[in-house]
């Protein structure tokens, strides 16, 4: 390349207090690093996004942008969600940066190979997923959910990397298409890979998080998981037709068992089985609707064009004030 790329760090933040600091300085080591090494611009930034922080964070974040020359702030109005909150990072970096990182900023993802992304986005790669190389350092509680949670993904039909959240590099050409996607119901697991440009993967090993809790408990793994699937796939409600068709074939093969004990005399009437039947029915069309209703919503959320973010306030260095490109 001829000229060494403007690198940009998105890491969404909320109630990030407690690591926001060590978060900073590392991942400010790692740029100055790149940039003596003249793998990447001097104008390269880290850009935190406050998604509406009921702690200090977004007074953290404006504190170390006064004296750290690579930080850059963008608070939102509200708290919107981590996938809103990361992809209102990724779109006002894409008209700043060449290429963008995305980390979270609990410093679980090693920041050490974001070197590796860099010189794989030299090499011509438009987006480098980071991959984990194992889960040794998980529960065995968190090792097996989350093994499967991918395995259902994938049997759902929903495109993911195995192991891989949301530690990634893209181009700004890969992020200038990943804005043509219009979903309000965002799973970006599932987009990015839609978009099909040359990939590639780096793998690393996750760390313990520095500080701090988990916004990722296993009640929201599971609504995470939800959304993905009823958002990028149809497979469910395929499924659910699947089931009827089979739940009618057994009702058949009853009847005809039913029929075949009456003409033989073997007939015994059952009040639990006739309970329990109509209980299993009834259950079956319950999840059914239900099932059939969450698809509903999503298209009730996704006809109202509702802005999926407002931005309250946005800090950038001074090297980048007047660096910003047309999207």
């Amino acid at each position: 390349m001829k000229e060494r790329p403007v690198l940009g760090i998105v890491v969404p933040c909320y109630n990030e207090e407690a690591v926001l600091g060590e978060t900073i300085a590392q991942l400010d080591a790692v740029l100055s690093a790149l940039i003596a090494e003249e793998l990447i611009s001097g104008r390269s930034f880290m850009l935190f996004v406050d998604d509406g922080s009921k702690d200090r964070t977004w007074e953290l974040i404006a504190e170390h942008r006064a004296f750290h020359p690579h930080v850059a702030g963008l608070k939102l109005a509200g708290n919107v969600g981590h996938q809103s909150a990361l992809l209102a990072g990724l779109m006002e970096a894409r008209v700043l940066a060449d290429c963008v990182i995305s980390i979270d900023a609990d410093l679980q993802d090693d920041v050490r190979v974001i070197r590796d992304f860099v010189l794989k986005y030299i090499e011509g790669f438009e987006i480098v997923y980071g991959v984990r190389r194992s889960r040794d350092t998980d529960t065995w509680f968190k090792r097996t959910t989350a093994l499967g949670f991918y395995r259902f993904m994938d049997r759902m039909g929903v495109k993911v990397v195995n192991n891989h959240a949301d530690y990634r590099l893209m181009s700004r050409r890969a992020l200038d298409e990943l804005e043509r996607f219009k979903e309000v119901n965002l799973f970006l697991r599932g987009l990015v890979p839609m978009i099909g440009f040359r990939s590639t993967s780096v793998y690393y090993d996750r760390l313990e998080r520095f500080a701090g809790e988990s916004k990722y408990p296993l009640r929201r793994m599971i609504a995470f998981a939800l959304e993905g699937i009823t958002s990028l796939s149809i497979r469910p409600i395929r499924l659910v037709t699947a089931a009827g068709f089979i739940m009618f074939g057994v009702s058949l093969l009853a009847a005809l068992y039913a029929i075949i004990a009456k003409l033989t005399g073997e007939a015994v009437s059952g009040w639990t089985s006739l309970i329990v039947s109509i209980w299993f029915i009834g259950g079956v069309q319950l999840v059914s609707l239900g099932l059939i209703g969450e698809y509903v919503g999503k298209i009730y959320r996704e006809v109202k064009r509702r802005p999926l973010y407002t931005v309250e306030t946005e800090l950038l260095p001074e090297s980048l004030q007047h660096s910003r490109v047309a999207p």
